[in-house]
């Protein structure tokens, strides 16, 4: 029998996440005014640290589990940018506050500075109705 290789695990997601990030800021950037796809845009940004930030400890389990606990803590240290980032950028995305949002989103585009994105690439648009998503989640949690 031969080896199951799952080609969805965290670290391909934190990487597709992070390339759809980069997408969305470049798109954010165009963006002339705030409006429904601007709202989109920086909720999906928003969620999308939250899931990187997830992922992190999905990832550490294994090393974990054999007593690499230096790696993992050192793992940890290297993706605790994204926490911060989301935590700063929440409260200003819940009140729509452009003014300070813009300042986080330029820092995060100098974390992913060096990704490089093909002109043509096939992520299409994850953004879309993120702002309803964020909203559905936000509207869950306080019930």
């Amino acid at each position: 029998m031969s080896r199951v290789i799952n080609p969805d695990n965290t670290g391909s997601e934190r990487t597709r996440l992070s390339k759809t990030i980069v997408i969305a800021i470049r798109e954010l950037m165009k963006q002339q005014e705030p409006n429904d796809i601007s709202r989109d845009l920086i909720a999906y940004i928003l969620m999308s640290l939250d899931r990187i930030f997830e992922t992190v400890d999905i990832s550490v389990e294994a090393w974990e589990k054999r007593g690499y606990w230096i790696k993992a803590d050192r793992f940890r240290m290297d993706w605790d940018w994204s926490k911060i980032l989301a935590d700063r950028l929440r409260p200003y995305v819940l009140t729509e506050n452009y003014s300070e949002i813009i300042p986080i989103v330029v820092e995060i585009a100098q974390v992913f500075s060096t990704i490089k994105i093909a002109e043509h690439h096939r992520f299409g648009t994850p953004w879309v109705g993120s702002w309803q998503v964020l909203q559905n989640m936000i509207n869950s949690k306080s019930e």
